[in-house]
């Protein structure tokens, strides 16, 4: 199974078939994945299940209906415990981007977090997971596959939010304050934040 986030909302890949509740299932072979996303974002369905009998080539079926964009990202700790976040579009999210060609996602990973926001001395302490949605670039739907990692971080200095990707905040945050910051960021972030980060 595969969760891929359309905005707030939800496109769940699965081998299972099951009976509509606050859902509607489409059959991987004759989806029309613009027209989900259209119904997904006019509020016509709430969340979408795409099914598709083998568990195994269930992604490899849905990157043939839409193009693959990957990235990488982090969550960053600094000594006092804290957390990076950026604040871009009017929303509060983690530092990511683009993994270029032939560049290792690790790599990437680190050098986008350095680029957006000013932060040095970055070392990754370990893998946290992949997240997918579904983004529009010149009028065509793609789909994001991140790479995010828990890193660490000694800089002191002075954070610098890359402006040119409108970026408009790059801030430390306090455990106390992610509450709040989650009222006003992107679902997948959310989804980040279920996995324990900070050492109690």
């Amino acid at each position: 199974m595969y969760e891929v986030f359309v905005n707030q909302h939800r496109i769940i890949l699965t081998n299972q078939i099951s009976k509509e509740t606050d859902f509607k299932l489409f059959l991987m072979e004759t989806v029309d994945i613009d027209d989900v996303i259209d119904q997904l974002n006019k509020g016509k369905i709430k969340k979408a299940h795409i099914y598709y009998k083998d568990e195994k080539v269930l992604m490899k079926k849905f990157l043939k209906k839409i193009p693959l964009v990957i990235a990488a990202g982090g969550l960053v700790r600094n000594k006092k415990g804290q957390l990076l976040f950026i604040f871009r579009n009017g929303k509060w999210d983690l530092p990511k981007g683009k993994v270029d060609k032939g560049e290792k996602i690790e790599d990437a990973a680190i050098r986008e977090v350095e680029e957006e926001t000013g932060a040095k001395k970055i070392k990754i302490d370990s893998f946290l997971k992949k997240t997918y949605h579904i983004f529009k670039r010149n009028g065509t739907y793609k789909l994001k596959e991140t790479y995010w990692f828990s890193m660490n971080s000694k800089y002191k200095g002075e954070l610098v939010p890359e402006y040119k990707e409108n970026i408009e905040k790059a801030e430390w945050k306090d455990e106390e304050e992610l509450p709040k910051l989650m009222e006003n960021s992107y679902e997948n972030i959310k989804s980040l934040l279920t996995v324990p980060v900070f050492d109690k």
